[in-house]
């Protein structure tokens, strides 16, 4: 399972969607989560970065487990939710921040056929408030940005969830510069 987490990783660094160290990546097994640990390079995970925690309750390894455990959660348990993808993709970030309201209408066939619209979240970092809207946002759509922080997708399995990540990002990416020509 790590070696999935680790591709993933990598094309995440590799494709500009995350800094090295920001980010993570779970995978739901039964009533645990396989998800990096805080601080870890994506770029560079291995068996010693995944940490495996129960879904349903806090466990003692939640100290080491991503910031974004308690999201991730959250996700898994108010969705159908297979595997999850937390990325500070920067178009996304910087649309979030641009947008009038609660959502980003993507303008681009591909953004309008996969994502319909991409909703906008907020809530601190690994917050009760953060997971609540998130999940919840994410009942109804495919992905979610954090206002000012980054994207969830929410997928089957991880390659969906990257597809997703890079759905909003492409989205966003198109949307800021046609904005831009317009000002």
């Amino acid at each position: 399972m790590w070696q999935d987490m680790a591709k993933f990783g990598k094309k995440l660094v590799d494709h500009g969607l995350v800094e090295s160290h920001f980010g993570n990546i779970s995978i739901r097994i039964g009533n645990k989560m396989l998800i990096t640990r805080t601080g870890f390079p994506l770029d560079e995970i291995n068996e010693n970065s995944v940490v495996e925690v129960d879904i349903d309750k806090p466990s003692s390894f939640d100290i080491i487990a991503s910031s974004e455990s308690l999201v991730h959660r959250a996700i898994y348990k108010n969705t159908s939710a297979l595997a999850i993808i937390h990325a500070h993709s920067p178009f996304a970030v910087i649309e979030s921040l641009l947008a009038d309201g609660t959502k980003i209408i993507p303008i681009d066939s591909e953004g309008q056929y996969f994502l319909h619209e991409i909703p906008i979240v907020k809530g601190g970092i690994g917050t009760p408030e953060l997971a609540r809207n998130t999940s919840d946002a994410l009942k109804d759509h495919k992905g979610a940005v954090v206002l000012g922080h980054g994207t969830f997708a929410a997928g089957k399995i991880l390659e969906e969830a990257y597809v997703i990540t890079t759905q909003i990002e492409h989205s966003c990416k198109l949307k800021y510069y046609c904005d831009l020509t317009r000002r």
